[in-house]
């Protein structure tokens, strides 16, 4: 393989004029009209980790017959540039999914970041995050951490060991590592707790379960669990199960998303 040279100032090389292609700049490409259902919260998304949160969320609070928590989910196919139209930059300038609108409130509120739509929810229907200052802080803790440890799965390890033109060692060394320190993190957290935050079942655990939880039982990446090794991990592999095993939570892996 040839050795690459950092050039003095980077250039972009490879223009692509599709919409969905990579750019190093933001902004809408293309005009676009999003649908808008009858329920009072409008979902933008795809069944990716980050976007499952959401729809976990969702089912959570329906599984309590709040009726106000009702949803309607529309698929955002990053593939095809749909996060790129007009109206879903207007939602969420960043472009990523997911993104939701809630036309409950006077003026329709925007939210975008799966995290800051998670805490939305919890702190709109008073459920999934601890009112007491000690269980709240321990519950954004492990929500902040997330959001800040998670690009190192997706698009750190993921990317590289899954999504790569070709297998790249010191990447894939580096963030296998960074992967495998995370994980035993997790173990060695839910060793002593029953749920991430403590003994309670919070956004804390959907934010963590769609990555972490999927990772370990072989949902991510085709052979990443065995090159993980992620059967040592058995405090880590008890809570992703027990997640799993939740209702609300299998209703959120088959939910179907609307077209466009």
């Amino acid at each position: 393989m040839e050795k690459y040279t950092k050039p003095d100032i980077w250039q972009w090389q490879q223009p692509n004029e599709e919409r969905s292609g990579n750019r190093p700049t933001a902004g809408a490409r293309f005009e676009q009209t999003l649908p808008v259902g009858e329920a009072p919260h409008q979902v933008y998304s795809l069944g990716t980790p980050n976007g499952i949160k959401v729809a976990i969320m969702f089912e959570e609070l329906k599984a309590l017959d709040i009726q106000d928590a009702a949803y309607d989910l529309y698929q955002i196919s990053i593939g095809n540039g749909d996060q790129f139209g007009t109206d879903f930059v207007s939602i969420n300038p960043n472009s990523k999914i997911p993104a939701l609108v809630d036309y409950s409130t006077q003026t329709p509120l925007r939210i975008f970041e799966s995290g800051s739509i998670l805490l939305y929810l919890a702190e709109k229907f008073q459920q999934f995050i601890p009112q007491d200052i000690a269980g709240r802080t321990e519950t954004l803790n492990w929500v902040f951490w997330q959001t800040g440890a998670g690009p190192y799965i997706g698009g750190g390890f993921g990317h590289f060991f899954h999504y790569a033109p070709y297998d790249m060692e010191y990447p894939i060394d580096r963030f296998t590592m960074e992967t495998k320190r995370q994980l035993d993190l997790l173990d060695q957290l839910l060793s002593k707790r029953d749920y991430i935050a403590g003994d309670t079942y919070t956004i804390a655990d959907m934010m963590i379960w769609p990555w972490y939880g999927r990772l370990v039982q072989g949902q991510l990446y085709d052979g990443s669990d065995k090159f993980l090794a992620v059967e040592q991990y058995q405090h880590l592999n008890r809570w992703a199960e027990q997640i799993r095993q939740r209702p609300a939570v299998q209703r959120a892996l088959e939910v179907p998303y609307q077209s466009l």
